[in-house]
């Protein structure tokens, strides 16, 4: 089932996808389930927002491809390693990239995003996947020269408009047999299949709620192949992953 939040006659609703309609669900279905209002929105009608909104927090993986680690000179990490996004870094499909003025190079990073959808602490690995709600994509946008002067991500990460999310939530997916592909202005950067994840997305989840708790709507950010690269204002970024869609970003400066 895919799952989409939009703005429609100047409300925002949630609904199930139908082809090119939209069946209007009654609420959030994370927290009110999937009765539906009897009303459709044709999607050409409706205006795509980002599927959700972390109320708490986006937990990322860093190096999870190691190619990935390999282009920056780094070994993929034994265990996932974790850095957060804040939620105001979140926008939707069509929405606009901007870039900060304290920033001279800002890198685009497709990544899998998975939604969680069970409050889940010390959750085993093997039973991980029982608490997601459902996936979508996600660009974690980088200040690719503060994270260097940093010395840790926070800024560099967590600039707003740095998450874009959508175009909506897959409730039943798997990542076999799927691949993610980054192109700026439509030409190809990154393309990897989601199997090529050194750490799986169940290990990921048990990994983190080990440490804290996740809790209904939080995303975490799988990790990016190797490819990643330089975006500037008039650039297009597309991620684009099988059986999830496009996530397409126009940029622009401060």
């Amino acid at each position: 089932m895919r799952i989409a939040r939009f703005s429609h006659q100047d409300s925002i609703r949630f609904g199930i996808v139908d082809d090119d309609e939209l069946v209007v669900l009654a609420g959030d279905p994370m927290f009110a389930g999937y009765d539906t209002t009897g009303e459709r929105v044709p999607l050409a009608d409706a205006a795509l927002l980002a599927p959700v909104i972390p109320r708490s927090k986006i937990v990322a993986v860093g190096r999870n491809y190691r190619d990935h680690a390999a282009e920056f000179g780094n070994e993929a990490p034994a265990e996932p390693l974790l850095f957060f996004k804040p939620n105001t870094s979140v926008i939707g499909p069509g929405d606009t990239i901007v870039r900060p003025v304290q920033s001279q190079q800002t890198d685009f990073e497709g990544e899998l995003a998975v939604v969680i959808g069970r409050i889940a602490k010390n959750v085993p690995a093997d039973r991980a996947l029982e608490y997601v709600f459902g996936y979508t994509i996600a660009n974690d946008a980088t200040a690719r020269d503060l994270q260097r002067s940093d010395g840790q991500w926070a800024r560099a990460k967590g600039f707003d408009t740095f998450c874009p999310l959508g175009p909506a939530i897959e409730t039943d997916y798997d990542v076999a047999g799927k691949t993610l592909t980054t192109r700026v202005n439509g030409e190809v950067r990154q393309q990897a299949p989601l199997t090529d994840m050194v750490h799986s997305v169940a290990d990921v989840i048990a990994y983190a709620c080990a440490a804290f708790t996740l809790l209904p709507g939080d995303v975490i950010l799988t990790g990016t192949p190797a490819g990643v690269g330089p975006f500037v204002a008039g650039d297009v970024v597309e991620v684009e992953i099988t059986g999830l869609g496009i996530l397409r970003n126009p940029v622009r400066d401060a």
